[in-house]
């Protein structure tokens, strides 16, 4: 039984809850260090990766036992950001549950992507789940990036979330120049996280307003794009911003961001990795979470698939009732 309340419960013989606020399940999953998929209440132990628990430490303070191990639950690479996960239950009914929590399945710079494996029910998340959002091929895509770095000497801000793209965004700049990289304390806060605890190295050095030279590439919190300090330093030293999001294959994500420029690097799927996805878990029932949720699941419909959007409190496919 699949229910969404506060996070995903898997029932099986046992209570597994995933990315919730309280620890309330049997198990406890996090499946990533997003501020989203972590919990308020701190749960006795959870279950995650050593790269996820070091990262989510390191962002709010907490202080916690964690396993990567525990029996007919697996954890596989999901390829969203360092250290998540998506978890793979065998059930007491010989079912096998997916929940991919985010995902990408591209390799980008240090990640390696999802590898989808057999399951009879999957719950995935579908934040691009629209046909409008399909992604260049991940090698043109990052070359586009690199070239336009190289080609822009002006003071360049590049805008991407701390935990995941601002760290894609911290090596195509060193692949693409010499020029010193600066980051914000809660980027900085993040690379010695991941440091600590995998072999990736960021070649950036804290920022500070008051010491730009204007060689620098400043890497910061997409969060801070629209914030006036920000805004009245780039006017300030003649710099250009930058944003980067799957958003981005629309006009309109630039305009909302106060963006010169935009390039569409994601650390989820687009909507034909998520169809591809479902193809190659072939389950019998999937359920559709985030973004285009309704959309997404209305088209494996039309595909013969038993898909339906996942909604808060609803416990089964029975809840639905008949079409």
């Amino acid at each position: 039984m699949i229910r969404l309340r506060d996070g995903i419960h898997i029932e099986t013989d046992r209570t597994i809850v995933a990315d919730a606020r309280s620890a309330v399940g049997d198990v406890n999953v996090v499946s990533h260090a997003h501020a989203d998929h972590t919990f308020r209440t701190t749960p006795e132990t959870v279950l995650c990766s050593a790269e996820t628990a070091a990262l989510v430490r390191a962002r709010t303070g907490a202080e916690f036992e964690y396993t990567d191990t525990v029996p007919g639950i697996e954890l596989l690479p999901a390829g969203h950001v360092v250290g998540s996960r998506a978890t793979l239950v065998a059930g007491e009914d010989d079912r096998r549950y997916l929940y991919t929590g985010d995902f990408s399945t591209r390799d980008r710079q240090y990640l390696d992507g999802f590898d989808p494996v057999p399951a009879d029910v999957l719950v995935m998340e579908t934040t691009y789940g629209d046909p409008q959002y399909r992604f260049p091929p991940q090698e043109e895509l990052e070359g586009e990036i690199c070239d336009w770095l190289a080609d822009h000497d002006e003071p360049l801000f590049l805008f991407g979330y701390s935990l995941g793209r601002a760290g894609k965004l911290q090596h195509l700049a060193r692949r693409a120049t010499n020029r010193p990289i600066v980051v914000s304390d809660a980027i900085r806060n993040v690379n010695e996280a991941i440091e600590a605890t995998t072999d990736i190295i960021f070649d950036a050095e804290p920022f500070d307003v008051n010491r730009l030279s204007g060689d620098e590439i400043v890497v910061l919190p997409s969060n801070r794009s629209r914030t006036d300090w920000v805004r009245d330093l780039v006017e300030r030293v003649g710099g250009s911003m930058v944003g980067f999001s799957g958003w981005a294959v629309t006009n309109s994500y630039r305009y909302r961001g106060g963006y010169d420029t935009t390039f569409p690097l994601s650390d989820h799927c687009d909507f034909d990795e998520l169809v591809s996805t479902v193809e190659a878990v072939d389950p019998e029932i999937v359920y559709t979470q985030h973004g285009f949720a309704d959309e997404f699941a209305g088209h494996l419909q039309k595909h013969g698939y038993d898909a339906r959007p996942l909604m808060r409190h609803q416990r089964s496919l029975l809840d639905f009732g008949s079409e």
